[in-house]
């Protein structure tokens, strides 16, 4: 996945984060952490299973962890690995 795809990616999880995460993603940067804007475990849960089923892609379990979902670049950087 090129850069321009992993960018347009972005618009999409800010989505997913908004209504699977309740989250208001419109203040948030890319970088920030989405657990100090109020991202919970359970939340968590359900943006993953969104996230696999919009972009048609698995998390594995190694990468099921606050690493992986702490940060809207951290999920683009994760769903453009398992898209690979």
């Amino acid at each position: 996945m090129s850069d321009t795809e992993q960018t347009a990616l972005v618009p999409e999880i800010r989505g997913i984060l908004s209504q699977h995460g309740r989250m208001p993603v419109e203040q948030l940067q890319e970088g920030d952490d989405l657990y100090n804007a109020g991202l919970t475990s359970l939340a968590t849960v359900a943006v993953m299973l969104a996230l696999e089923d919009k972009f048609n892609v698995e998390f594995p379990d190694t990468m099921i962890g606050r690493r992986t979902f702490k940060s809207i670049e951290s999920i683009a950087d994760a769903i453009r690995q398992l898209a690979a």
